[in-house]
């Protein structure tokens, strides 16, 4: 229960990036340039630091040290492999990891050549490949909680962080064609409703069987996908929104955050 609240909770921050589109200067976009530097900074180090470690270690303990190594690198870029893969069948004008920031968007609004109908389905789209984004991630937040719930909450804490900005680039489309908030929520709430079901499907494809040997697979494929993620997606949009020293200094924190949390969870 408390897995699938996490990642139900990392998949509804989407709702609350949709509300910041609405109420927050476009031009305003240094904290969130730090956030997706802080939001980077997390996965990269719990990726390498923890999921990593604990997958090489459940292959170790059935096949030796080199074999079990080896294993968990394969595992690694299968979930590389995967991100990818799911971001090249995604339409580049409605990727969101091609996100387009709120003066991008009220140009293209004003632009006679673009209909409101071509705007709003710009923004359903939208909601429909972050939604396909967004599975894997709630997989893999559900996964890791029920392992260790320390390391789903500093998960899904980061996930969190990098939904805020997907909202937005489903609700800001669909506003501006529509003129209503109400509908623009709506597509971007639902969209964020992806995490929790990837939890379901991690629940009863995982949970059954889950030991050393399953834990070795799922979490070297978790961390591929989000290392793929702060390196494709985040660390981009956090130059994009800001610049290089904010977004490394989000970065950094990021990394010290989870360096420090996860050091005080096992001293405690």
């Amino acid at each position: 229960m408390y897995a699938f609240l996490l990642t139900l909770l990392a998949g509804l921050s989407t709702g609350v990036g949709a509300a910041i589109a609405f109420f927050t200067k476009p031009t305003n976009t240094k904290f969130l340039s730090f956030g997706m530097g802080f939001s980077a900074g997390v996965m990269i180090y719990i990726s390498f630091v923890e999921i990593l470690v604990k997958s090489k270690t459940s292959f170790i303990s059935f096949f030796g040290e080199i074999m079990g190594e080896s294993l968990s690198i394969i595992c690694f870029f299968i979930g590389i492999t995967i991100s990818f893969l799911i971001d090249k069948l995604v339409p580049k004008d409605v990727n969101p990891h091609e996100f387009k920031n709120a003066n991008e968007l009220r140009e293209l609004r004003h632009d006679d050549k673009i209909s409101s109908s071509r705007l709003k389905r710009t923004g359903i789209v939208t909601a429909i490949a972050i939604s396909i984004h967004n599975f894997p991630e709630g997989f893999a937040t559900f996964v890791a909680s029920l392992n260790e719930l320390s390391l789903g909450v500093a998960i899904a804490a980061a996930i969190a962080i990098h939904n805020i900005p997907e909202g937005m680039a489903v609700s800001l489309p669909i506003y501006h064609a529509t003129g209503n908030r109400k509908k623009a929520f709506k597509y971007a709430f639902f969209s964020g409703l992806a995490e929790p079901l990837g939890a379901i499907v991690g629940f009863f494809l995982i949970a059954p069987l889950l030991g050393d040997l399953t834990l070795g697979i799922t979490f070297g494929i978790v961390a591929g996908i989000m290392v793929f993620i702060s390196l494709d997606e985040l660390l981009p949009a956090a130059k994009k929104y800001g610049n290089g020293h904010v977004a490394i200094l989000g970065v950094v924190g990021g990394m010290a955050i989870m360096a420090i949390s996860l050091f005080l969870f096992k001293i405690i």
